[in-house]
């Protein structure tokens, strides 16, 4: 169900996303992705789309409460950034709410997106993430101290889930109208449990159910977005008020410009040719080398030159040279080869825009408190001390 619509639909009924007094045309966000959306990545993705909402990678509450300098490194935005947004978790409504007042009364956010869906056994184990929506008592708690903590500074907050932690624990639809009660500025989901991970394809209806549930806030949908039309076909299919990108725009940050384009009803534009791509991958590092410095802007866009070369036909030995870069020339060296011996009006193959970048594995064993799920009323933050696993099948 998420393949792309073969014409435009009508999108007459899709509205600006409205966030406390920020208002975004049009209503596409990019999901903050741990390790990815750092400030370099968004600088990014705002040439191609000015004015949507870039979000920062998450942090956890915990680390910001007891002032690990490292989280509060990953906390911080560019001077150039308008609308500084921040994906927080935690499953201690305490600490959460007391992580998200600092922030507001330092002035260092604009915007709280609260994770509620994240897998990862590091942060289930502990009960945040994905497992939150399991217990709606601790979810409501959590939501009420985030809340009270940035209403009176302004800062809207949102919150972004997956359907549940699995087929058979299903909690979307519960915590998006507990979203929509305590007084979330609008809602995400992800159309994958927590259980499937990123393998299979979303389930788009999730969404469209979640829509006819909550009425007063916007819904946004997450999953398999991989070209401009698939978030027209989202819009279509689900009656969603808007869009949220994340696989499909790594090494590719101008999908913001063709969302644009297509909310706007304008002609999308085709990929571009290698010549470009090669433009902006010499940026997009140097960019990272002035956040990070030089060795560990090169180690760590190593990753970024797979996903920027994905569906073009460059050959092995060249993906291969590049995952083991050292330094800034020799990134230049690869790239004036490549062009050298590919030519700068290369094109993407034919459906490369949809093969899939980033993860793909799945589906897990997702990893609980020991006894979480005992008593789903309790509003206690759990002990992260024992942790069990649930089959991933």
């Amino acid at each position: 169900m998420n393949a792309p619509a073969p014409t435009q639909p009508a999108l007459g009924s899709v509205a600006p996303l409205q966030l406390g007094s920020h208002q975004v045309w049009p209503p596409v966000v990019l999901a903050p992705m741990a390790g990815v959306t750092n400030a370099p990545f968004r600088t990014m993705c705002r040439r191609f789309g000015p004015g949507l909402v870039y979000v920062n990678e998450m942090v956890m509450a915990t680390a910001l409460v007891h002032g690990n300098a490292k989280t509060r490194r990953m906390a911080t935005f560019g001077a150039d950034e308008p609308f500084r947004s921040l994906q927080i978790y935690g499953s201690d409504p305490v600490i959460i709410g007391e992580a998200v007042r600092r922030l507001a009364a330092e002035d260092r956010v604009d915007h709280i997106d609260l994770n509620f869906g994240c897998p990862a056994a590091k942060v289930t184990r502990r009960g945040g993430g994905a497992a939150v929506p399991v217990k709606p008592n601790l979810l409501r708690a959590i939501l009420q101290a985030v809340i009270g903590g940035a209403a009176p500074y302004g800062i809207p907050v949102t919150a972004k889930f997956r359907m549940g932690i699995d087929d058979e624990l299903l909690t979307f639809v519960r915590t998006g109208q507990i979203a929509e009660d305590e007084g979330v500025a609008a809602i995400a989901l992800h159309a994958r449990t927590a259980q499937q991970h990123y393998a299979g394809e979303a389930n788009w209806n999730a969404i469209g159910e979640l829509k006819a549930a909550v009425r007063t806030i916007p819904v946004l949908g997450n999953g398999d977005i991989w070209e401009a039309a698939d978030a027209l076909a989202m819009v279509a299919a689900t009656g969603c008020d808007g869009v949220v990108i994340g696989r499909g725009c790594l090494g590719r940050p101008w999908l913001f410009g063709q969302l644009v384009a297509a909310f706007n009803g304008e002609p999308i534009p085709g990929s571009p040719p290698l010549g470009f791509v090669v433009e902006q991958m010499a940026d997009h590092c140097r960019l990272m080398a002035d956040l990070l410095g030089e060795d560990n802007a090169v180690r760590d866009f190593r990753k970024h030159t797979s996903w920027y070369l994905t569906g073009y036909p460059v050959g092995g030995e060249v993906r291969g040279r590049l995952s083991q870069i050292n330094s800034l020339a020799e990134l230049d060296d690869l790239l004036a080869a490549l062009l050298d011996r590919l030519g700068a009006d290369l094109t993407v193959v034919p459906g490369g825009e949809r093969i899939r970048r980033g993860h793909t594995n799945g589906p897990i064993r997702v990893a609980l408190p020991e006894g979480y799920l005992d008593d789903l009323d309790d509003a206690t933050p759990p002990d992260d001390a024992h942790v069990m696993a649930l089959s991933g099948g």
